[in-house]
């Protein structure tokens, strides 16, 4: 059974480069955008800003770390984590009071999926051609 030859190096680093750095700009866009949808825009109901700001970023603070880090495996799992933010999003466009607010969501939350996806790609082929392959 023939494998496919894995890409060059050169070829490699400079999307490793621009997807992490994607990953980087796109999670600050949306822990920006769910705390300035909380603190100015939502209503709350009498709960408390803390509260609610760290049951929601609570998920992406987890994984936060390993992404600052650069490691490929908080990208992974920031993939399974981003779902949550997805289905958020899909029913916030829902609501015409809340509608953009889905709309900014969804898109930051499907953006992220695909460059921590492919960050998460490249950077195992990356070092398996580090290793020799």
């Amino acid at each position: 059974m023939s494998k496919k030859p894995l890409p060059k190096l050169s070829w490699l680093k400079p999307r490793l480069l621009v997807t992490r750095a994607l990953c980087l700009v796109l999670l600050s866009a949306l822990l920006l955008l769910l705390v300035l949808w909380n603190a100015l825009f939502a209503d709350l109901n009498g709960a408390r800003l803390w509260l609610v700001l760290s049951i929601e970023l609570a998920p992406l603070t987890i994984v936060l770390p390993g992404i600052l880090l650069g490691r490929a495996r908080a990208h992974a799992w920031l993939c399974f984590v981003l779902n949550l933010y997805f289905i958020k999003g899909v029913l916030a466009t829902l609501y015409p009071t809340r509608q953009w607010l889905g709309w900014a969501e969804l898109s930051l939350s499907v953006g992220l999926f695909i460059c921590a996806l492919l960050y998460v790609r490249w950077r195992f082929q990356y070092e398996r051609r580090l290793a020799g392959e």
